[in-house]
């Protein structure tokens, strides 16, 4: 009867171990996305320029400061009618990932992706984390990741970013992108 309870036993451990047959991103910050199929596919990560515009005469206009990067548009994409998930990995996945990971959406041109990050104008009001972020629930996967499923598919560029909550000196931005249809 030990035996057999045994045998139960290292059976269910083994199980339980390869379930998870999908592995984590390798660096803290990048995302995968996780294909219908079970596959995954890394998604291209892009270093952020921050641009300023607007003019201030005579004490009226406006200043807006926004995230750019060069391109009109990610080689990666996805169809809106079907279930969108991201393994995103994270410095650890003890933190909500609503704290630290932000999904957003891009403005696109033929040449650039633009998102607003702030706008101040000449009457000293300002507005700040103007991004239009996506509603995603988020999960525990693996020993460093999330697992991540969007709530909102609307056509479109968007970008995710990662912070570190432990670090106070945050690098350049990196954002990952795809592309909604």
């Amino acid at each position: 009867m030990r035996k057999i309870l045994l045998f139960a036993a290292i059976c269910l451990c083994g199980a339980s171990i390869h379930s998870q047959t999908v592995i984590e991103p390798e660096f803290i910050g990048e995302c995968m996305v996780l294909k219908p199929d079970q596959s995954t596919e890394l998604l291209e990560k892009h270093l952020t320029q921050t641009r300023s515009s607007g003019v201030i005469i005579t004490g009226f206009g406006s200043l807006k400061s926004k995230l750019q990067i060069d391109g009109c548009c990610s080689n990666t994409k996805l169809k809106s009618g079907n279930d969108i998930q991201f393994i995103v990995r994270a410095v650890d996945n003890n933190t909500d990932p609503m704290a630290i990971i932000k999904i957003f959406e891009f403005d696109s041109s033929k040449k650039f992706r633009r998102a607003e990050l702030a706008s101040v104008n000449s009457f000293g009001t300002t507005k700040t984390n103007k991004l239009h972020y996506l509603n995603f629930t988020g999960k525990k996967y693996g020993q460093n990741s999330y697992l991540i499923t969007l709530k909102d598919k609307p056509v479109g560029e968007f970008g995710i970013t990662v912070t570190n909550p432990n670090s106070l000196d945050e690098k350049s931005t990196v954002i990952t992108t795809f592309s909604i249809l």
